[in-house]
Order: structure tokens, then C-alpha cells, then sequence
């Protein structure tokens, strides 16, 4: 039996929200704090979340400029509700989102072995002629 999903247009509670972002791993990399990551999200142009009964178990982010570019971010489903639909709930919301205010360009970060995710919903990998850029800051270490 599914369990009946809540959809919150809202920024999630400060620790809730980190214990899930804990569940990534990612946070091995970005070593944030609590207190870092919500501040993070609150700085979001649109933050999604999925809740099962009282608990925060998935949510999303988009950063963007109101008109041209649009970054889905920190797509997040706690392990034991993945593969139920709520990943992809999720992120048709956050695409909907950018379609209502005619964003003209809509990317993503994507984790290692999602891409049949998003791609089955409407996401290619950028070409080879355009495949970004991204900084790495030789020194992260000594600021953290």
C-alpha cells in the first residue's frame, strides 16, 4: 500500500532538513552545517518538500533568476521511500514551477547513476559541445 504523500510548498524545518540532506552523503563533500544548509535553502528561489504522516521524507530546490535560468537542486528521498513516485512527484513540481514563469532554460545536477531518472523525464545530458564548466577551489580544505 502507498502511503499518502504531502506536498508543502515551504522551506522545511532547520534539523529536519538536515537529517535528510544527511542521507545523500553529499555532505562528506560539502561539510555543511545545520544552521548552513537551511540558510542554503532559504536563499532558494522555489523549495519543495514531501512529508509521510509528520516526517519530512523528500524534497527539492531551485535556484534561478525569475527569467532565463533555472537550477533544480538537492533532489532528495530518504532510501526507504525511494521508488515509490515521490522523487518524480517532486520534481514535476519543480519543473512546473519554471514552466508557470516561462524559465527558457531549466538544468540539474545529476548524482551518479540517475540519469534514466531524469530522463525519463525530459532531461538530456548537455552536449558535448556545451557540457559546462564547474570551479574547484584547489584550497577548500584550509576555509573548512
Amino acid at each position: 500500500m502507498t502511503p499518502t504523500i504531502r506536498y508543502v510548498k515551504q522551506l522545511p524545518d532547520k534539523s529536519d532538513l538536515f537529517q535528510l540532506f544527511q542521507t545523500t552523503g553529499w555532505n562528506d563533500f560539502y561539510r555543511l552545517s545545520e544552521p548552513d544548509l537551511h540558510h542554503a535553502f532559504g536563499r532558494s528561489w522555489h523549495v519543495m518538500s514531501a512529508h509521510h504522516r509528520e516526517e519530512i521524507i523528500g524534497c527539492g530546490r531551485i535556484i534561478c533568476d525569475g527569467v532565463v535560468h533555472a537550477l533544480i537542486l538537492d533532489l532528495i528521498v530518504l532510501p526507504a521511500y525511494r521508488n515509490q513516485g515521490i522523487g518524480g512527484k517532486l520534481l514535476d513540481f519543480l519543473v512546473q514551477k519554471c514552466l508557470e514563469h516561462r524559465i527558457r532554460d531549466i538544468q540539474l545536477f545529476c548524482a551518479k547513476g540517475q540519469v534514466d531518472f531524469y530522463t525519463k523525464r525530459g532531461f538530456y545530458p548537455r552536449p558535448e559541445i556545451a557540457p559546462g564548466m564547474e570551479y574547484r577551489q584547489k584550497d577548500f580544505d584550509k576555509y573548512n
